[in-house]
């Protein structure tokens, strides 16, 4: 029961702390695709975290704005949950994704999600889907002309994309034989021809493209944003919200981003194994890896503080007192992880990972695994937001329709001819 406690606390905290840091994320991708410096005067004491102060100012204000509730709004109680349905949803849908393989000792075992249940995939089609209730609710209740066009129009999105994106992942659970998240990712954990990673990517490239781009529109990113888009309707579905309850919709954005990028690494990336590594690999070897890694994370971290001195020189040369602070809280940072890393393997190799050590270093490197995974797929979707224009409303409709709808029933077709024939 602790255990189960703490995997979801765990979940949460690593879920509501990505808000702050995809934010981040985005506005340095932002500036890096347009030629800019992005966020980088805000600073506590001097110390601006590059750019990630910035953030926290953001929440501030919005912690901190009046609560304002228009005089035309009539159904009060709608008005007020639909964002909390939108925020939910997104929590709900990344309960259900393993940072780690299970831990066995003796009779108990330890399962890394924080909802393990038996729905699996299924769970997350279900409450993505239930997210666009939110937007249509808050749309309708906001009794806003903007506010009611973003929610038809996102009505309409979900109709066009939940068709392509539920076959899409009936292919790969023919591949997998099973809709558990975990029996998943341990199917990827082996190779294809004995050298190649039997990721769902390899397996099933169709598929993974045709998840994707669904799981741009289910997150309302661009350029699926049709539902609030700023130059045809203001804002949208969110027109006539302010402080904490449009905080609730941006967080939950970023949150069902996370979330989908989580279950596109989990379906089609190996979820937390590492390539060439499955968990039985890793715990035979985990002497040598433990090793490894007490040798790489010096050049690593040299890396990150030669990356720190070459964003903050010249940013702001009349004021020398904003590089010093950068570069002194860099090398702090990279002392505290130095040392960390450092102590608790060089503890491990002392001790010869006696006990169940040695599983839950490899526990942590899986998590670890995953969380950069995450990362990865996260730059992805903002890369695209920043490159690619937005869909007009029909074009999006007739890409639905037309092009992926096809494209999934095709590849199930093919998926089931090839497994029935291979007898796979």
């Amino acid at each position: 029961m602790g255990f189960s406690i703490f995997i979801i606390i765990f979940a949460t905290l690593v879920l509501i702390s990505s808000v702050p840091i995809m934010v981040w994320m985005e506005r340095r991708v932002a500036a890096l695709i347009q030629d800019r410096l992005g966020p980088n005067r805000c600073n506590i004491f001097g110390v601006r975290l590059a750019g990630l102060v910035q953030g926290l100012a953001d929440m501030i204000k919005l912690l901190f704005k009046e609560e304002y509730l228009p005089k035309h709004i009539k159904e009060k109680t709608i008005y007020f949950i639909a964002p909390a349905i939108v925020f939910a949803s997104a929590y709900l849908t990344f309960a259900v994704i393993p940072f780690a393989d299970t831990i066995t000792t003796g009779e108990k075992s330890y399962i890394f999600q924080a909802l393990p249940i038996e729905f699996g995939i299924l769970w997350f089609l279900a409450f993505a889907g239930l997210s666009v209730y939110g937007i249509i609710l808050a749309g309708w209740a906001s009794h806003n002309k903007y506010g009611l066009l973003g929610a038809l129009r996102a009505s309409a999105q979900v109709i066009s994309y939940e068709a392509a994106m539920g076959l899409s992942i009936v292919s790969m659970i023919i591949i997998y034989g099973s809709i558990y998240l975990n029996d998943i990712v341990l199917y990827q954990g082996g190779l294809i021809f004995g050298f190649i990673p039997a990721w769902g990517v390899v397996i099933q490239p169709l598929a993974a493209l045709l998840f994707i781009v669904t799981a741009f529109a289910e997150t309302n990113r661009a350029p699926f944003d049709s539902a609030e888009a700023e130059s045809e309707l203001v804002a949208g579905y969110h027109t006539e919200y302010g402080s904490m309850r449009f905080a609730l919709f941006f967080m939950g954005e970023y949150m069902a981003m996370v979330a989908s990028s989580a279950l596109i690494v989990t379906l089609f990336f190996g979820g937390y194994q590492i390539p060439w590594l499955d968990t039985n690999a890793l715990r035979e070897n985990i002497k040598e890896i433990a090793l490894a890694i007490m040798v790489v994370t010096p050049m690593v971290l040299y890396v990150f503080y030669k990356w720190v001195i070459r964003n903050t020189a010249g940013v702001n040369p009349c004021n020398i007192k904003y590089q010093n602070c950068e570069r002194s809280v860099a090398v702090w940072i990279i002392v505290f992880v130095f040392v960390l890393v450092e102590a608790l393997f060089g503890w491990l190799l002392y001790s010869g990972f006696g006990g169940n050590s040695a599983q839950i270093t490899v526990a942590i490197l899986q998590i670890a695994t995953f969380l950069i995974k995450l990362l990865v797929i996260n730059f992805l979707f903002i890369w695209v937001r920043w490159t690619l224009p937005r869909f007009r409303y029909d074009q999006l409709q007739k890409l639905g329709w037309y092009v992926l709808l096809p494209l999934a029933l095709l590849n199930i077709f093919i998926t089931g001819f090839v497994v029935v024939l291979g007898g796979f």
